[in-house]
């Protein structure tokens, strides 16, 4: 709730107390400390430096279906640019409509993540790009055949050469990953109200919304939901006060998975809260649809207080208020296929 402190005011000769409400630069002042605005521009990638024509490679890889076995599945089926970056699934549909085992993070604005899928088990998007194309569950290819493909039309022979000068052989697994990571990290969301009023703007968030921004501070949401991303910074255990329903868990151990120490069960990277009005279903279990709902599954799970009716409804305005530009991205005209182009597997 918003801070209040009292103040004497002179009306007619006569004394009286009088609420006065926190100020809105006081309140931009605080949330400075705990929030930073989304760039407008890329950042640099350590070991990768974009290119226009690598973006360009990376563009075409990301909607193109054969690189999966089947012919038809892409980055952006699970990814999609236009749902917010992800798929509105519970869980993605993937090789011979098998269904993955999590709910897939929005790939907008995963570069500030600080590592990728929900346990973290990919250093950065080169690496993450790489386990949807071999998981049987997913894309259901090798790389062999990835590489196998993208020989198989020249088209694609000289956007590697483009996007990899000087390199004697580009076209590789490892290259196409590079390419993939350079254009996600291009899907970013800036100008949303709330990094307007980061910014020093106290007229782009209304009084509701400064309210539910104001609880989120101080309901200690903001600990595990900070930063650029607003999350992604780290792994938290889900449940600290209070385990959801275990239809909500889904018995998944999370970061345990990889790491194997007792402490991380049931761990999982904190999810970017950016544009996650566009994003349902939520959790890794993809069990939650509605956003007031998610919110109060948060408040019951992982606060010392839980939020009342009007909180909730504060916060739940203030999380819109995330909401950024939206990537308008055209969709490519793929290479053309040959002879030697791998026919689709579909068994």
């Amino acid at each position: 709730m918003k801070k209040t402190t009292l103040s004497v005011l002179i009306i007619a000769g006569m004394f009286c107390l009088a609420p006065v409400v926190q100020a809105a630069d006081s309140l931009i002042t605080e949330a400075q400390g705990y929030f930073k605005p989304i760039p407008a521009a890329a950042p640099v990638l350590k070991g990768n430096p974009a290119t226009p024509a690598k973006i360009e490679l990376g563009k075409v890889l990301y909607f193109e279906p054969r690189l999966s076995s089947s012919a038809l599945i892409s980055c952006n089926t699970c990814h999609n640019v236009g749902l917010g970056g992800a798929d509105f699934q519970e869980t993605s549909t993937g090789h011979k409509w098998r269904k993955g085992p999590r709910n897939a993070p929005t790939v907008l604005n995963s570069v500030y993540n600080v590592a990728q899928f929900w346990d973290g088990r990919a250093k950065d998007l080169a690496e993450q790009a790489k386990g949807p194309v071999q998981a049987s569950v997913e894309m259901n290819n090798r790389p062999e055949m990835v590489v196998k493909t993208l020989k198989s039309m020249p088209e694609y022979i000289e956007l590697f050469k483009k996007a990899f000068p000087g390199e004697k052989d580009p076209v590789t697994f490892d290259n196409m990953a590079k390419a993939i990571e350079v254009f996600e990290a291009t899907l970013v969301t800036p100008d949303a109200p709330f990094d307007l009023f980061l910014k020093g703007d106290e007229k782009a968030l209304n009084t509701a919304e400064k309210r539910g921004l104001q609880t989120f501070i101080d309901k200690g949401c903001s600990d595990c939901h900070g930063g650029i991303n607003m999350g992604g910074d780290d792994y938290y255990n889900f449940g600290v006060i209070k385990v959801p329903a275990s239809r909500l868990v889904a018995d998944d151990k999370g970061r345990f998975k990889v790491t194997q120490k007792p402490g991380d069960e049931f761990a999982f990277k904190s999810p970017s809260l950016r544009n996650i009005e566009l994003t349902a279903p939520y959790f890794h279990s993809g069990k939650v649809w509605a956003l007031k709902a998610a919110v109060v599954v948060m408040s019951t799970a992982q606060l010392e207080s839980e939020l009342t009716k009007k909180e909730v409804d504060d916060v739940v305005a203030f999380l819109k208020t995330t909401t950024g530009k939206q990537p308008r991205i055209e969709h490519p005209i793929l290479p053309k296929p040959t002879d030697k182009t791998p026919q689709p597997v579909l068994d």
